[in-house]
């Protein structure tokens, strides 16, 4: 549990760091500086790491990076979400999966926005003026993401991991800690994922059924009923403006 708690500190720094490198707002600060006074605090004796050093470390904990923040965040669900779409729709590669990934990126930016906005005030920027510890600034960036995904966690899922990890209760979600927290969250959000696709998925299926009981009533067996239903279903979905209705609704499902 001591090397989990070491491992988690280490990438929640890259996380502040990643999210300051991506957005504006951080673009006053050295994050350089930043990432070397980091790696200086973690080497334990006051002295910086050698950069061959830094750099090994750097790429070795980038490796798990984009893991740890896409099951940090609300990516899973938006992607999820986003996939089942496009096989409602009956396309298979349309969008790309690469624009699929990237508008679910930056929807997931858009949703974190209050969650990086709080690392930015009370963590990042108090530790990069040298303010605060890189201690308080890790816990407090644990914080925000704590507050985050407890929000989105079912109680029935933070029960189920809590006895698995045979874990007494406790008294207030904030001591809930991140081992059964991460499980719980990523269970919630595919939960709550497929739910949105099955509701997405209907309207799309009925338009299947309907077209293939005509064709079946006009003995056009032969044919598949997928190439005929696809234009209605592209033009039903266009006509509702689904992808601007699709956007707000999986925007609005995340209460922060």
């Amino acid at each position: 549990m001591i090397f989990l708690s070491q491992i988690t500190r280490l990438v929640v720094i890259l996380i502040i760091v990643s999210f300051g490198a991506t957005d504006p707002a951080f673009a006053q600060d050295d994050l350089s500086t930043g990432m070397g006074r980091a790696l200086e605090d973690i080497s334990g004796d006051g002295r910086p790491l050698t950069l061959s050093l830094q750099i090994l470390l750097l790429m070795s904990l980038l490796t798990i990076l984009p893991s740890v923040v896409l099951m940090m965040s609300s990516f899973t669900r938006i992607i999820i979400v986003l996939s089942i779409l496009r096989q409602a729709l009956g396309l298979q590669q349309t969008p790309p999966n690469q624009v699929l990934v990237g508008l679910a990126l930056f929807l997931s930016l858009f949703v974190m926005r209050p969650v990086i906005d709080t690392i930015n005030v009370e963590a990042y920027s108090p530790y990069g003026e040298g303010e605060i510890t890189i201690e308080e600034a890790i816990s407090r960036s644990g914080d925000a993401l704590h507050g985050f995904m407890i929000k989105q966690t079912r109680q029935s899922d933070l029960k189920l991991f809590m006895e698995l990890a045979d874990t007494p209760p406790v008294a207030q979600p904030e001591e809930i800690p991140f081992s059964i927290l991460l499980p719980a969250f990523v269970t919630s959000e595919l939960k709550t994922a497929f739910q949105i696709g099955f509701l997405i998925f209907l309207p799309f299926l009925i338009i299947d059924l309907l077209v293939a009981s005509t064709l079946m009533a006009l003995g056009m067996m032969m044919l598949s009923p997928t190439i005929i239903s696809m234009p209605f279903k592209l033009l039903l979905f266009v006509l509702v403006d689904g992808w601007a209705l699709t956007m707000g609704t999986l925007a609005g499902s995340f209460a922060i």
